[in-house]
């Protein structure tokens, strides 16, 4: 597949519901205008990207290793500062005012390790005024977890629960998640992937990275594939299987190919 000219690509709803026209009428919650990120010594981990999100989609972020899609995450939460090009999250550049909208995961164990869940808890809801306290206890007791255990004593797949649960229990509007199903088991991922469904915030939109395609494909209105700090393909998932007669993850496969 050839890389796609610069393009803004839209992922709206309203484009598979043609009657609902006050969709097409909504601003993108996420909006990327000619997006690049430039290492010195390693080129464009991102280049020209223009893209736009709305609210209400699960949208999977693929690409191989290196692709550009932890950079991608981490410029729109204002980890990182763009080379060049913008970035809107409701209107607004990521800031102080754009952090209550996104709720981040980021790929690797950040919490502290001498903590109690209960007091992480305490931390969080102290921390954000959208953190839904109740909602992570009831996520916790389904999962398991007991919430006067230290981090310590977890195992590294239960660690990554927890940062979930942590994440999910915020009322946010954009959920950004690095690999949120990479560190556990096979059998505990449908749980996790329920658990994201069932528990972020309605209309919200979560962006999930991850390389595991056939676990999170049957949840997904929409993929992005991503190569090279570029865009190769934006859409619809159920018209990107009919367009191409195969499965996201089969077409990854051929795609990103080694």
């Amino acid at each position: 597949m050839n890389e796609q000219q610069p393009t803004t690509h839209n992922l709206n709803a309203a484009e598979n519901a043609p009657n609902k026209p006050e969709a097409v009428a909504a601003p993108p919650l996420l909006e990327c205008r000619h997006l690049t990120k430039r290492y010195s010594a390693m080129g464009d981990a991102l280049s020209d990207i223009n893209l736009k999100i709305y609210g209400g989609r699960i949208i999977g972020l693929l690409g191989p290793n290196g692709s550009g899609k932890t950079t991608f995450i981490k410029l729109v939460c204002g980890l990182l500062e763009p080379t060049a090009g913008e970035i809107y999250i409701n209107g607004i550049a990521p800031g102080v005012e754009s952090k209550l909208t996104v709720a981040y995961l980021p790929d690797r164990i950040y919490l502290n390790n001498w903590m109690r869940v209960r007091e992480l808890i305490a931390f969080f809801h102290d921390f954000y005024s959208n953190f839904n306290s109740d909602k992570a206890y009831s996520m916790l007791e389904h999962l398991g977890i007991n919430p006067d255990d230290r981090l310590k004593t977890m195992s590294k797949g239960t660690k990554e629960k927890v940062q979930l649960i942590l994440t999910m229990s915020r009322e946010a509007g954009l959920y950004l998640l690095d690999e949120p199903i990479g560190g556990v088991d096979p059998a505990a991922r449908d749980y996790i992937l329920n658990t994201i469904l069932t528990n972020y915030n309605p209309g919200a939109t979560v962006i999930m990275s991850t390389h595991l395609i056939s676990d999170i494909e049957r949840i997904l209105d929409d993929a992005i594939f991503i190569n090279r700090g570029k865009i190769v393909l934006a859409g619809s998932a159920d018209d990107i299987r009919a367009k191409n007669g195969k499965s996201i993850d089969d077409l990854f496969r051929e795609v990103f190919k080694c």
